[in-house]
């Protein structure tokens, strides 16, 4: 069965590719357990430095997979060499680190002399989504590499020309040819890989539902694995916050790739005091963004990746004001060609609302009234979720305390937006899944973590 990549902005293929056959995927995954066998015994520095190559070639590949993202899955052209840039940036990271990361740790025992060794398990499946197709896919790779791992690459079916462009880069970089492969198969073939003898551990990146297949076939296995799963990250604004900023950032971060981050804003908890000032900053600023062709350097909202999943952010807007949320701006979907969704804004969601209870993947915001600072940490973790959360206040000793304390999530940002950073660790709790990627904790989940104690 062809995997075939369609432009969301106009609904028209792009271009087919075929699934590969077992024995090709066979072959691929022979072909990195040899080269790993070679690869765990270069010296890190030397792997740093193909891995500095890889980011030169990123830049120097940037207006074109920036392109492809647009054309892909609707990327609009600026924040794609943005996402390129980053992908460089973690290259960088870890070139610069990945020695003092992966170094003995030395542990004073009765021994003559006792340590931590951190040693690769071998050949990472990384099963990666559409909406970062390239920082989803280097974020979990780079650390997995730079530790002396192979790497085979399942990408989303509807981004196969982001998989073989990615694939190129390693290989102009001179990374060793066979350690980096993706895999062109669908998604009812993962499960076949991860039972595979060669493959001992996978990353995923993408909804809860996929994670939890591939977590209970893993775990039939007894292999390691990483999942960053959905999210729907809560934005508390306090009364004391300053409204225009914060709505600013909570605007920027709920449009971030047409809406579709699992880290984006998706929930605006805001104190009643000043709710209607909020919902009047909130309703402006997204009016005033520009829908459109991805390509168009002035556009800061296109299409959503695929008609399929508008379709279903519509009745997801569509169920919760039929339980009594209210529309502010938007909430239809265009009478136009493409799989576009435009800003909305939703206001009175409560308990048992889509908007409410699920992660809306798309530029739709979501206004739950509280009554007072109490109320607004109870609402944002009242939530199956627990990826990102973000608290803006003026008083950041106050907002640093209840980040710290008592917001429920892997990651908690006072008075901007909640974003990944190689130097910081990324992931979620509860259904936002476990493991956590970049940073020293990012390397040292696909290692041995091995004592040696000598007497």
């Amino acid at each position: 069965m062809p995997l075939t990549s369609i432009n969301p902005a106009t609904g028209d293929p792009i271009q087919s590719y075929s699934e590969m056959s077992a024995r090709e995927v066979g072959d691929i995954l022979q072909c990195a357990d040899r080269v790993f066998a070679g690869w765990r015994r270069t010296p890190v520095l030397g792997r740093a430095s193909i891995m500095t190559r890889v980011g030169e070639t990123l830049r120097a590949q940037s207006e074109t997979l920036a392109r492809l993202m647009a054309q892909e899955m609707g990327k609009p052209v600026a924040q794609g060499r943005a996402e390129v840039e980053k992908c460089a940036w973690v290259c960088d990271y870890y070139a610069e680190h990945a020695e003092r990361f992966l170094a003995h740790e030395v542990i004073p025992t009765d021994a003559a002399n006792s340590f931590v060794a951190f040693e690769p398990l071998g050949l990472v499946l990384a099963v990666m989504p559409w909406n970062f197709p390239c920082w989803q896919v280097f974020r979990a790779a780079v650390p997995a590499l730079m530790a002396g791992n192979a790497v085979v690459l399942k990408h989303a079916s509807n981004v196969p020309g982001c998989a073989l462009a990615i694939e190129k880069v390693f290989q102009r970089a001179k990374l060793p040819e066979g350690l980096f492969r993706s895999l062109l198969v669908g998604s009812h073939r993962v499960a076949d890989l991860i039972e595979h003898p060669r493959v001992k551990a996978v990353t995923v990146t993408g909804s809860t539902s996929a994670g939890r297949a591939v977590a209970a076939k893993a775990g039939a296995m007894l292999k390691k694995t990483v999942l960053e799963l959905g999210g729907s990250d809560p934005y508390i604004i306090l009364a004391d916050a300053e409204l225009e900023s914060a709505v600013t950032v909570c605007v920027t971060s709920r449009l971030i790739n047409n809406g579709q981050s699992c880290i984006a804003a998706k929930r605006f908890i805001v104190v009643e005091s000043i709710r209607k000032s909020f919902e009047e900053l909130m309703v402006n600023h997204m009016r005033a963004q520009r829908m459109g062709d991805p390509f168009d350097e002035a556009v800061t909202v296109g299409p959503l990746a695929r008609h399929d999943l508008r379709d279903a952010l519509h009745q997801q807007v569509t169920a919760s004001v039929q339980r009594g949320a209210r529309v502010l701006l938007g909430g239809a979907i265009p009478d136009s060609k493409g799989a576009y969704y435009p800003p909305t804004v939703l206001t009175g969601v409560t308990r048992g609302m889509p908007a409410y209870e699920e992660e809306l993947f798309g530029p739709v915001a979501s206004i739950i009234g509280v009554k007072d600072e109490a109320e607004a940490i109870h609402a944002a973790n009242d939530s199956a979720f627990g990826l990102g959360a973000a608290l803006f206040t003026s008083d950041t000793r106050k907002g640093e305390q209840i980040a710290t304390e008592q917001l429920d999530a892997g990651s908690c940002f006072v008075n901007t937006l909640v974003h990944s950073d190689p130097r910081l660790p990324f992931g979620g709790i509860k259904q936002s899944g476990y493991g956590r990627e970049l940073s020293v904790f990012g390397i040292r989940e696909f290692v041995n973590i091995k004592t040696v104690y000598v007497k």
